[in-house]
């Protein structure tokens, strides 16, 4: 740790913004203009660090923030919309590793959102076992599903002829708005939802990123000429012993069931094509029951999705709708928010409706704010967690309590990348 201190504000240099995650990226240097290359990430949403000794051409440590929404569950079993800060574009210069830099970042991070009145922060994490220390946990699964061309997808009883498919390209005029809208109208619990400019780099196609590619083309999901869904997949044209052997990427599934099962069966009827792989796919998808089970795939590939970061603990806990009623005493650890960190009383009643109040009372039960990170969404199990020793109980079935009231029917979907 350094004894220099590290300051973190807003970036004022793009091109050394740029620079310093080209560097701790490997990434190559492309030839679009920077603001170009950095769409999606608004000035006023890219941080960085300073500290003495910095190379004048990039900053120690840098950061960026996509404005989003994260489906929490919501009433009746449905879903409600939470604002939530994306983390993206995380990264420390090889010089000033070890030296304290992301742990500025963070909770530079941290307060910033507290101060703006959000109450979460959620990220995918390029190494799992760096955001745990920071107060994040693992709130969904995801998981990588291949299948054959020509799989058979069965669901005798979602059948819907009303539901038609046509297929664009990325670049075509007007696809962010439709892809953000339509994303927005179908997310579930789980899923994240940017901005229109999150979308814009979505479909932002450089010449880089396009040597021997196919650029990303959408596949519209409509009813009675509505968007119902979407998908973007690209192919990869290859041949074995003159027969095809390509593979369709499928980059994720947005839309109801139905719309889903029209999208898939349009991707493994390809021509050309010998497997689709389909990514951000949660653990209760349809895609694996289709398939018959996950036998009935050629390869299933299980992976850390969303991980979700309470920053604002009573504001984030009694934004979503509870599942069961409870009334629990909690000893919440968090280093990197201290206001957060203390006892706290859970009262949750039948509605689903939760308050949460500072607690001067003996805690029923004590955890990292990262456990409840992880269980936010119904997806990390209160009670596995207890079973592997990440929190303690003080009153017996407090933890169940706690459990039956975050646990949802069905589990949080994979949320796409950012």
């Amino acid at each position: 740790m350094s004894n220099h201190p590290i300051r973190v504000d807003r970036a004022a240099d793009a091109d050394r913004y740029l620079a310093t995650d080209q560097l701790v990226w490997s990434a190559e240097v492309r030839s679009a203009p920077t603001e170009v290359q950095l769409t999606g990430v608004e000035p006023r949403h890219r941080f960085a660090a300073e500290a003495v000794g910095a190379d004048p051409a990039t900053y120690p440590g840098i950061y960026g923030v996509y404005p989003m929404t994260l489906a929490v569950p919501g009433p009746d079993a449905g879903r409600r919309q939470v604002p939530c800060a994306g983390l993206t574009w995380v990264g420390v210069h090889p010089d000033h590793r070890r030296r304290g830099v992301l742990s500025a970042m963070l909770r530079h991070h941290f307060e910033q959102v507290h101060a703006d009145g959000g109450h979460l922060s959620a990220l995918h994490a390029s190494e799992p076992a760096i955001y745990g220390r920071h107060g994040y946990g693992l709130a969904a699964i995801e998981l990588q599903v291949r299948v054959g061309r020509g799989t058979e997808l069965s669901a005798p009883h979602l059948e819907d002829a009303a539901v038609t498919t046509r297929m664009a390209t990325v670049t075509d005029p007007g696809i962010p708005a439709r892809l953000r809208a339509c994303h927005l109208a179908h997310a579930e619990v789980g899923a994240v939802v940017g901005e229109h400019g999150y979308y814009e780099r979505v479909c932002l196609q450089l010449p880089e990123d396009l040597r021997g590619k196919e650029p990303w083309r959408v596949l519209f999901a409509q009813r009675d000429g509505v968007d119902v869904g979407f998908t973007l997949f690209r192919r990869a044209e290859k041949w074995e012993r003159a027969r095809p052997a390509g593979e369709v990427e499928v980059w994720t599934v947005v839309g109801e069931p139905a719309a889903r099962l029209a999208l898939l069966r349009r991707l493994v009827d390809l021509d050309l094509m010998a497997t689709v792989k389909v990514g951000t796919v949660g653990v209760d998808d349809p895609l694996l029951s289709w398939t018959g089970g996950p036998r009935g795939a050629s390869d299933v590939g299980m992976y850390d999705g969303l991980w979700v970061r309470l920053v604002d603990l009573p504001g984030a806990l009694a934004a979503r709708t509870w599942s069961a009623p409870c009334d629990v005493v909690v000893e919440v650890a968090d280093r990197a928010a201290p206001w957060n960190d203390g006892a706290w009383r859970i009262h949750a009643d039948a509605a689903g409706v939760a308050a949460v109040e500072r607690s001067s009372a003996e805690p029923d039960l004590s955890l990292d704010v990262a456990v409840l990170g992880a269980a936010y969404l119904g997806g990390g199990n209160l009670v596995t967690a207890h079973r592997a020793g990440l929190l303690a109980e003080h009153r017996p079935g407090a933890v169940r309590e706690v459990w039956r009231g975050l646990r949802t029917e069905v589990a949080p979907t994979a949320a796409v990348g950012f």
